[in-house]
């Protein structure tokens, strides 16, 4: 989550998405597969009469274990020391990735099956680890997809959100050998299980992320709808799992309220297929779980930004964010895309755009299953790109003139007069080079012919 910032450019992001919205059809097919999600999510909250209940729940609970952070970790340390687990500790994602490799060569792994770790996205790890000889096979279905193109995840729960299933098809022909054309979901599925199944019984070791760890069962939870996780965890003897100091939770009682919470903020289901605990390495075997820092000691040390380490991860606010699902996964500079990607990540963006990839419109806080006031925290990155000058030149040296022009009642109803005039007797074509990026898309408005204030003045009394 750390990194140096080296440059001002608060239109990389428009830029990027200026990209994705050029094939209109495909903006409007990936807003409504994202929309999709988050009407089902809808459902599966309202069918819970205790939804705001577990909401508020989870909310308090992981800024009690965020708050008294060092207690926990140290006792999920001790359990899993006791359960037979190696623990590592890593400050970074360079940290994690040593730790990580040293493990493996110490058993000579030479092929490495991997389930679904946005924290090792953050790391780099996968062409870290190639990078020493050592081959990676992501294994949910959407990562293989995206490995296999090329491609970093474009959504931290359904990475390969942005491809259709045709452009599948032609991938799984040229890597995997289907059918020339098909496309059909469950065939490409069918064929995809077959080629991973055999990565499985050729593994020499698995990985995973955590989804939460028990501090006093010193256990990691593993949520999974293809049972992936398992399968890497149970063959090899040697298993592996990263996890974010963010991931702690005191109790299974903890655990079972953000269980209930994750799928139906996710997908809409009552819980993922799988939710697998583990506990200590198989018999003969090694587990090793490794923590990462990256930045999140930082994070809390900001009350605001602190509050966007209670995220499980669900993916929710991606789901209902009008700019996300307008301008894709790519446009972010970031690992992690959407509303989440800009809270813990504005930090780490070097071209300082990303907290500007928000319309501040709340969606995305009033969906989150752990009340993580999202909107609040971009805003505030916003401020704090400001506070240290990283703002662009024209928000830098003109909007502190237009906050002073928006202050005189004066200025204002004038100009807004001149405009309404200017909109009543000016071609479009003439004035959309004044609009900006905003106009670039839409047509002008139809101005109306006197201000609401002077309106309601003449008509009140009627």
């Amino acid at each position: 989550m750390s990194s140096q910032t080296t440059a001002i450019n608060s239109g990389v992001h428009a830029k990027k998405a200026d990209i994705f919205c050029k094939d209109e059809a495909r903006v409007d097919w990936h807003s409504k597969a994202l929309w999709t999600l988050r009407e089902k999510r809808d459902r599966a909250a309202g069918s819970l009469p205790e939804w705001e209940q577990l909401r508020e729940i989870g909310s308090e609970m992981k800024l009690h274990t965020l708050t008294h952070l060092g207690e926990y970790l140290e006792t999920f340390e001790k359990n899993c020391q006791a359960n037979g687990i190696v623990v590592h500790w890593a400050k970074d994602g360079a940290e994690h990735n040593q730790i990580v490799h040293s493990i493996l060569a110490k058993h000579q792994v030479k092929k490495l099956v991997k389930s679904k770790s946005m924290l090792t996205e953050e790391c780099h790890l996968n062409p870290y680890l190639e990078s020493k000889g050592i081959e990676v096979i992501d294994t949910d279905l959407g990562e293989r997809i995206i490995q296999l193109a090329k491609q970093p995840p474009s959504h931290i729960v359904v990475p390969a959100i942005h491809l259709k299933k045709e452009e599948v098809g032609d991938l799984f022909h040229d890597k995997l050998g289907t059918k020339a054309g098909a496309s059909d979901p469950l065939y490409l599925t069918r064929a995809a299980r077959a080629h991973l199944r055999e990565q499985f019984l050729t593994a020499d070791a698995a990985m995973t992320g955590v989804n939460m760890a028990i501090a006093d069962k010193g256990a990691v939870v593993v949520c999974t709808n293809e049972g992936n996780a398992d399968m890497g965890a149970n063959l090899p003897k040697l298993q592996l799992h990263s996890m974010g100091i963010d991931k702690i939770v005191p109790d299974l009682d903890s655990a079972a309220v953000l269980l209930r919470t994750l799928a139906r903020n996710a997908t809409g289901q009552p819980v993922t297929t799988y939710s697998s605990f583990y506990r200590g390495p198989q018999t003969g075997g090694e587990m090793h779980v490794i923590i990462v820092d990256n930045g999140r000691t930082d994070m809390l040390q900001d009350k605001i930004l602190a509050e966007s380490l209670k995220c499980i991860r669900c993916g929710g606010c991606l789901n209902t964010c009008p700019v996300y699902r307008r301008s894709g996964g790519f446009s972010y500079n970031y690992t992690i895309p959407g509303p989440i990607g800009i809270a813990v990540g504005a930090q780490a963006d070097d071209t300082h755009s990303i907290p500007w990839a928000c319309t501040l419109c709340g969606s995305c806080t009033y969906v989150c299953p752990t009340k993580v006031p999202l909107d609040k925290i971009i805003h505030h990155h916003r401020r704090l790109k400001a506070k240290a000058g990283k703002l662009p030149y024209g928000k830098r040296n003109y909007m502190p003139l237009v906050g002073n022009f928006m202050a005189s009642e004066t200025m204002l109803n004038c100009s807004m007069s001149v405009a309404r005039t200017a909109l009543r007797i000016l071609p479009g074509s003439l004035l959309k080079p004044f609009t900006g990026a905003w106009g670039k898309y839409r047509e002008l408005p139809v101005a109306p012919k006197s201000s609401f204030e002077a309106w309601f003045n003449k008509n009140r009394g009627q």
